[in-house]
């Protein structure tokens, strides 16, 4: 893992939120979002209607099978307690259940998947996090076509532009995953940065994506770049349009590598809004 690198107080984060902590609006409207020069807003969700996500936005992955990482929660669509628009945020929430499936835990995981991706662009995030020992929450992309190598994962690609795990307190990772760089060849491209108060303010994680490189920050501080050096797919799968992915996982090989404590749940993860935007042709 790359060095640690301790953000303390950042103007550039008011340029890309214009918030303070703890307010949130719930009437926000495309006049209210700022400008970044040289992008135009394309597509975003403010979550200003109660209820359900929006159906046009975002779709389900259900189900409790482990995911790949030996995860241990379940999945669900359509179900309120676990993944609600309130108050102007969207609130993924994970608890403990009770389960004749024999799965302890349940959350949500959101996707845009087959509604909405993106080739290139600035996708960000404001949200306040979970925490506690075994959450794993996650804003991170995956192709819509799985067109390279074996057609699977992770020939195809993936870019986290944060990861966070609960016994790591305040530390955020940003990685991307391919071919030739993933975490089960111990090769993953990445780097992690320490972040205050990210389970009880608001902060903005946001990718920055062009066909040269991959730039990924907090607070408008970049902390992770990862380059195309033009050695193929098995480098750079990053040259087709990939969806955006919300979820709170808990456990897992990375998540639950210090165990789940029972007694922190449940767990809210509160996401103010989803922009992205693409450079101005």
């Amino acid at each position: 893992m790359t060095a640690l690198i301790k953000i303390y107080a950042t103007t550039l984060s008011l340029l890309f939120t214009g918030f303070v902590s703890g307010c949130n609006d719930d009437s926000t409207s495309a006049n209210d979002i700022p400008e970044i020069e040289g992008y135009e807003l394309v597509w975003n969700d403010e979550f200003n209607k109660d209820g359900l996500p929006d159906s046009e936005n975002w779709g389900y992955d259900v189900g409790g099978h482990g995911w790949g990482n030996n995860e241990l929660q379940e999945y669900t669509a359509k179900d309120l307690k676990t993944a609600r628009v309130e108050d102007g945020n969207l609130i993924i929430t994970a608890f403990l259940i009770s389960s004749t499936s024999g799965k302890s835990y349940r959350s949500a995981r959101l996707v845009t998947r087959d509604k909405h991706a993106w080739k290139y662009g600035r996708i960000e995030m404001r949200a306040q996090l979970p925490g506690g020992r075994g959450t794993w929450p996650a804003f991170w992309m995956l192709p819509e076509e799985w067109n390279y190598g074996n057609g699977s994962w992770p020939d195809n690609g993936e870019i986290d532009i944060m990861e966070y795990v609960g016994y790591e307190p305040n530390v955020i990772h940003g990685t991307v995953h391919t071919d030739e760089r993933n975490h089960t060849q111990g090769t993953q491209a990445g780097a992690s940065v320490q972040v205050g108060g990210v389970e009880n303010e608001f902060h903005v994680y946001a990718l920055e994506w062009d066909e040269d490189k991959i730039t990924i920050s907090v607070d408008g501080h970049e902390y992770f770049e990862y380059l195309n050096e033009g050695r193929g797919w098995e480098y750079w799968p990053f040259d087709k349009e990939f969806h955006i992915i919300l979820n709170t996982a808990i456990g897992g090989n990375w998540g639950g590598a210090q165990g789940v404590d029972d007694t922190i749940f449940p767990q809210q993860f509160v996401i103010d809004y989803v922009r992205v935007y693409q450079e101005v042709e």
